[in-house]
């Protein structure tokens, strides 16, 4: 029922859309094996926060993902990142190995955390953080609080805090409706989970709500993130988290100013995440993209070393879609910093 809810809304804006992360091709290999278990449980005041690093440099290349995923979101990019340099992903309170905390993850309260992770792990800066969604707003307001110890930042089609009021705008109210049939969806889902032990295996709930992430992970990361997300307390954060939006943006938006000569790459999505396959692009989906691109163009302008390029053949989730483009944006501040 959710799942049909949800189709129809996305129809309502001429739209197709499915998750951007599991959009992407299968994977090709069990490359993300080391994604699926927990690496190094640091302390953060009570609770362990999950944090997986690999590489080595003097500047450390830290991940943060969409909203209600965990850091094995990267796992196309980040060990290719930690070939140059140290590259670290982390799950957020509630996601993947991480304990839950009794909060919301708003960007302050993971700016909170993830500032605690990074001191109790002993990973010191200067950082470049990449963010892609939600995680794109988080690492901005962790390079507003803390801008001594950011040396640049990629952001992957990254949130911003106007980005709703304005899609909805130009769309004569539809993603708010869109946003609402989501809200629906979660709701269906955290039920469903919350009975017995979570989303039974092989159900309508978990097809529903979850599908086969396999077809995208590979079997051992795949398999990992299904245990992950049939449990009620993934759904608990995702609710939570995707509730706190409007303060996330109202965070970024209190501290929003330009970043001065901070090396910035912006990464845009080519392919409108509501575009129905084989059939022409429609006038409202036209403007939709059309002001995603300004909000993107905007952000770049923020800094004057700040570029940006439009992914052709990705889509929200271009770590997934077309991660040589987010390495390649990721090497190239890298080169900058150094």
């Amino acid at each position: 029922m959710a799942k049909a809810l949800f189709g129809c809304a996305l129809l309502a804006l001429a739209a197709g859309a499915v998750s951007p992360v599991l959009a992407a091709s299968a994977a090709s290999s069990d490359a993300g094996r080391a994604f699926a278990k927990p690496q190094q449980l640091i302390d953060v005041g009570g609770r362990k926060m999950n944090l997986h690093c690999s590489g080595a440099g003097a500047t450390t290349v830290l991940f943060d993902s969409p909203s209600g995923d965990a850091g094995w979101a990267w796992f196309k990019v980040q060990p290719q990142v930690a070939q140059h340099t140290r590259a670290c992903v982390f799950d957020r309170a509630g996601f993947g190995f991480s304990d839950a905390a009794n909060r919301p993850n708003t960007s302050e309260n993971v700016v909170e955390d993830l500032h605690k992770l990074l001191a109790g792990a002993g990973i010191k800066p200067p950082y470049i953080l990449v963010g892609n969604s939600l995680g794109g707003a988080n690492v901005q307001v962790y390079a507003y609080r803390y801008p001594d110890e950011v040396k640049g930042l990629v952001l992957v089609e990254a949130q911003h805090e106007d980005e709703t009021a304005r899609l909805d705008k130009v769309t004569d109210g539809k993603i708010k409706q869109i946003y609402s049939m989501v809200e629906q969806q979660n709701q269906y889902c955290l039920a469903a989970a919350s009975k017995g032990k979570g989303i039974a295996a092989r159900s309508e709930q978990q097809k529903n709500c979850i599908g086969d992430p396999a077809t995208f992970f590979g079997q051992s990361l795949g398999t990992a993130v299904l245990a992950n997300e049939r449990k009620p307390l993934y759904w608990r954060t995702m609710v939570a988290e995707r509730n706190a939006f409007k303060d996330s943006d109202d965070q970024l938006r209190a501290l929003r100013r330009p970043f001065g000569d901070l090396p910035l790459v912006v990464l845009t999505r080519g392919i409108s995440p509501y575009a129905v396959p084989n059939q022409p692009q429609s006038a409202l989906n036209k403007a939709m993209e059309d002001e995603n691109v300004a909000i993107q163009k905007q952000m770049a302008a923020l800094s004057t070393h700040g570029t940006q390029r439009i992914v052709a053949g990705a889509g929200h989730g271009i770590q997934a879609d077309k991660p040589e483009a987010v390495i390649e944006a990721v090497l190239e501040v890298l080169k900058q910093v150094r």
